[in-house]
């Protein structure tokens, strides 16, 4: 019997929701059931009533289980912060990985906020392609990942963050900088400068410009979106990229994003770990300050 059986048990009957239950422990929903029905074959007794649009209630044993459980959490978490009282200040490294794109836009302001609050902990960062950071979260090499598309597999847990408008990027110079909006089928045809093809975002634009029927000019391929941006700075082609990725060129007037008229089109970003991996107490923190969990 595991603590954190436990406690997710009793986050799944406060909160009445396998999801909520599951982001409050970073693990799945599946993983959730997996407890749960270890628990009831513990027992040999049920738990839980699933209600239809209705939550979750409790049976008698599963309400007795849960009101000596809360108990028992309680006093556990009472007792480490005890523990923790001659060093409350938090300490050691948090390690990991992320894509170029989400590293050096929209990582940075976290990390800054953090090392503000924790000044003893050491943050490590590093910035690879997306199939080398989920490999590192199997390795056991970083504490996790923060990657596009992430996909849910067997060894990885996957907690969502948010999601990102893709937008077109050109050129100030370009015929259709100066428009408001623009259809899928304007770019038919067009010089266009692409992340390489087995990254999940270059996937994702591949497969909407297919629905719309549309084929480009792909000129360049690049792993790397500061790459792609000063390309299309030079007038080479049009791209489309996650609208917080051009934000500084946008505002110093070296890039022009343009709505779609059939978007939204928007890429998820989520963090990833290892399946089972237990956190420390800074790379929990951080997480916390990600996805905004108390």
């Amino acid at each position: 019997m595991h603590i954190e059986t436990l406690k997710t048990f009793c986050d799944l009957v406060d909160t009445g929701s396998f999801t909520k239950a599951a982001e409050l422990n970073f693990i799945s929903q599946s993983a959730v059931s997996q407890q749960l029905k270890a628990l009831e074959t513990r027992y040999n007794r049920a738990l839980l009533e699933r209600r239809p649009r209705r939550g979750v209630a409790l049976t008698d044993a599963g309400r007795l289980l849960y009101t000596e459980c809360k108990l028992l959490l309680d006093r556990l978490r009472a007792l480490e912060e005890r523990l923790a009282k001659p060093s409350a200040t938090l300490g050691g490294t948090v390690k990991l990985a992320t894509v170029y794109s989400i590293g050096l836009h929209e990582l940075p302001p976290y990390v800054t906020r953090f090392m503000k609050a924790h000044p003893k902990v050491n943050v490590h960062v590093e910035y690879s392609r997306t199939d080398k950071v989920c490999q590192a979260c199997r390795d056991n090499s970083i504490d996790f990942g923060i990657v596009a598309f992430p996909l849910r597999r067997s060894n990885v847990e996957v907690i969502p963050w948010h999601d990102e408008k893709l937008v077109l990027v050109c050129a100030p110079s370009h015929r259709l900088a100066r428009r408001r909006k623009v259809g899928l089928a304007q770019l038919a045809g067009e010089a266009f400068i692409a992340f390489e093809r087995d990254i999940p975002t270059r996937k994702t634009i591949d497969r909407i410009l297919k629905a719309h029927g549309v084929t480009v000019n792909t000129l360049m391929e690049f792993d790397n979106i500061e790459t792609i941006k000063r390309s299309v700075e030079v007038g080479s082609g049009l791209s489309i990229l996650p609208e917080t990725t051009v934000i500084n060129e946008v505002k110093s007037g070296l890039l022009v994003t343009v709505d779609f008229t059939e978007g939204p089109f928007t890429r998820s970003v989520g963090v990833i770990h290892r399946r089972g991996r237990v956190l420390s107490a800074a790379a929990r923190e951080f997480v916390r300050l990600l996805v905004g969990t108390p």
